[in-house]
């Protein structure tokens, strides 16, 4: 009797599954690579084949310190695909939280960028485990360091060809990445492939029926700019992998670079931070470059109204979404059939957004109970999913706190409309409490965006004797006058304190003006270190 095939949920079912349809479909990368899907499949299979001659297989630990390339790709199957852990290090971390993360991981061998070899090598004495290093380059004539296993290139060129991937259990660990909080030690996040897998099939259940240009379709050209270190580049190169869509890594993201591959390529879906996607709109050869037909979503923070109508301006399909690292991380996305269904969309596009299928989510008050869905009442957002990570690598209280009650407590503060759509109207640690009242920093944040002029705002709470605190604006301006820029800003919120938008304890003790704002690792502005710019003097009015 013959025995079902009980198919279980691995990473390499998605790229199978692509090479049936689109094996001739094509990868670039930054203009130096060009392959094909079936090209990738055999250097998967190569870098299997390395990979275990090096005895890396189930429960070893690969780390990779990579631009966005080809190459990382083929990590984000060949390293699961052999039963291993993928570690995507966070490049942008300081030496120290690097070397924490590498000891913490038990990596057992990095693939290191000759870019991040300076950084790599003084941190080897230190490492307490003994690593294979492989030397990854774009040049022919790299030398390769004393003590690595060799260079990616040669290594996959005497690699063997039809190396063959064994199955395993659906829930082997498959991927492990980093997360820096305000507080402590990076935290250790990992998925499994079964989750990494149901994720895929979220991300484009939510995204494949949408009508007209939203969503995301065969025809799509998709390059990620949202560095693929942070939360599997939010999961869409293992989307775009099982469309078979044509695919462009840009290598280091360089606003030159990436405006002449989306208009060399026709790029039509990307992702990213609002930093990234503003650094792009104030950038001088974006003027000549059309955008009318580029689809982005934005993510890791608030999408403020006033970046969106200046993207929308630009002809940009732009939409928010919700997530978080420990959610892996799709959970809402922004209505786009509504979107595109009215006339002044700007709200619904900036919106959290409904969500995805197979998403519960719910507003709670510190006692879990839930609060009412009338876009009014606040409380914690918490959430259910199948793919959300179940707790932090060898953190036994940081994941009793994320999973208090049996939902994932997200941290983040919102309402619920009676339709299901989600608004965060800030984070925990951010809410600013003034005189009794609470005042959201992104509501704030989201007003002064529309002021003409303004290229990036933050809203902190400091410290005030007689209100407990206080909120203080920190923008950073194009070119306008300051002192005009200040009256403005303080114009749109007394308009907006005096339309019931804002309560009148919202209005900013000072205005601070910067070159730009601080930004964490992954591209986010950096509060917790504007609040200590304020504190110790370091930004004058």
């Amino acid at each position: 009797m013959t025995q079902a095939y009980t198919y279980p949920l691995l990473i390499g079912q998605l790229l199978r599954s692509a090479l049936q349809t689109s094996a001739q479909q094509r990868i670039t990368y930054a203009d130096q690579i060009d392959l094909t899907y079936a090209d990738l499949e055999k250097r998967v299979k190569r870098l299997g084949s390395v990979l275990s001659g090096l005895g890396l297989g189930k429960d070893a630990v690969v780390a990779v310190m990579d631009w966005d390339s080809n190459r990382y790709l083929e990590c984000f199957f060949s390293v699961p695909m052999v039963g291993a852990t993928l570690h995507t290090v966070n490049v942008r971390l300081s030496p120290e939280q690097i070397l924490y993360t590498i000891n913490h991981a038990e990596d057992d061998a990095i693939l290191v960028h000759e870019d991040f070899v300076p950084v790599l090598l003084p941190l080897l004495p230190r490492i307490t485990r003994k690593v294979h290093l492989i030397l990854l380059t774009d040049r022919a004539d790299a030398v390769v360091p004393t003590g690595f296993s060799g260079e990616y290139e040669a290594l996959l060129a005497a690699a063997d060809p039809d190396f063959a991937f064994s199955e395993f259990d659906e829930n082997t660990r498959a991927t492990l990445f980093y997360t820096t909080g305000t507080t402590g030690d990076p935290k250790g996040v990992c998925y499994s492939h079964r989750q990494l897998v149901l994720h895929t099939m979220g991300q484009l259940v939510a995204l494949g029926p949408i009508p007209g240009n939203g969503g995301v379709h065969r025809n799509d050209v998709y390059m990620p700019i949202t560095p693929l270190f942070h939360v599997h580049g939010w999961g869409f190169p293992y989307a775009a992998t099982l469309l078979g869509l044509h695919q462009v890594y840009p290598g280091r993201y360089e606003p030159t670079r990436l405006l002449a591959l989306i208009e060399k390529h026709g790029v039509t879906f990307s992702h990213c931070v609002p930093t990234i996607l503003a650094m792009l709109l104030q950038a001088p050869e974006s003027a000549s470059v059309d955008l009318s037909r580029w689809k982005v979503i934005i993510g890791g923070a608030a999408l403020p109204e006033g970046l969106a109508r200046a993207a929308m301006a630009r002809g940009i399909d732009v939409h928010a979404a919700y997530g978080m690292s420990e959610t892996c991380p799709f959970l809402t996305l922004a209505d786009m059939v509504a979107s595109q269904a009215t006339a002044d969309t700007a709200l619904i596009r900036t919106a959290t957004g409904k969500p995805i299928p197979m998403v519960q989510l719910r507003i709670v008050d510190p006692e879990m109970r839930d609060v009412a869905k009338d876009g009014i009442s606040s409380g914690e957002v918490v959430a259910r999913a199948p793919w959300l990570t179940q707790g932090y690598l060898k953190n036994t209280s940081g994941t009793k706190d994320l999973w208090g009650g049996g939902w994932l407590h997200t941290g983040d503060v919102g309402v619920m409309t009676p339709d299901g759509t989600l608004r965060i109207t800030d984070r925990l640690k951010d809410v600013i409490k003034s005189g009794g009242e609470w005042i959201s920093s992104l509501a704030l944040e989201n007003i002064v965006s529309t002021v003409n002029g303004v290229l990036e705002v933050a809203a902190v709470g400091v410290p005030d004797p007689r209100w407990g605190e206080r909120p203080v604006l920190v923008l950073a301006l194009g070119a306008v006058d300051v002192k005009d820029a200040k009256a403005e800003v303080s114009a749109a919120v007394d308009a907006a304190i005096g339309g019931g938008a804002l309560s009148k304890w919202a209005a900013p003790n000072r205005i601070y003006i910067v070159k730009a704002l601080p930004k964490t690792s992954v591209g986010k502005i950096d509060k917790k270190l504007i609040r200590s710019m304020i504190e110790d003097g370091s930004l004058s009015e």
